[in-house]
């Protein structure tokens, strides 16, 4: 595993971990298809909410969540599509990011973590 596939992992974990205490439950993590990948799947009430999660350094170049922009969306969308083919539900989709900021990387001690609801407006 590459040194971003650890990084990626570690702020997927956090944000599992985040999401855990908030009384969310995790469906999946890392879901891929042809079009795309998911980082996480959870349930929240009603909702089943597709989670990307963003993790910096900082943020003085550009917010995590502008990495996000309308083609990484639509990937998103589709890859949600394929799994919902697959996974029928009743609940409602939702699509979240995550956005982790560890200045020092894996050895940051308390990462500020910004949870954005319903961001694919």
């Amino acid at each position: 595993m590459g040194r971003n596939n650890i990084v990626g992992a570690w702020g997927e974990a956090l944000a599992s971990e985040y999401l855990r205490k908030k009384h969310y439950i995790l469906e999946a993590a890392g879901f891929r298809c042809r079009f795309g990948e998911i980082d996480l799947i959870v349930r929240d009430k009603e909702y089943l909410v597709f989670v990307e999660v963003k993790l910096r350094r900082s943020d003085s170049f550009a917010q995590a969540m502008e990495y996000v922009d309308h083609r990484k969306q639509q990937r998103i969308r589709t890859t949600a599509s394929v799994y919902l083919a697959d996974h029928p539900t009743s609940l409602q989709p939702r699509f979240d990011v995550i956005e982790i900021y560890a200045p020092e990387g894996t050895m940051t001690k308390k990462p500020q973590i910004h949870h954005m609801e319903d961001a694919f407006q």
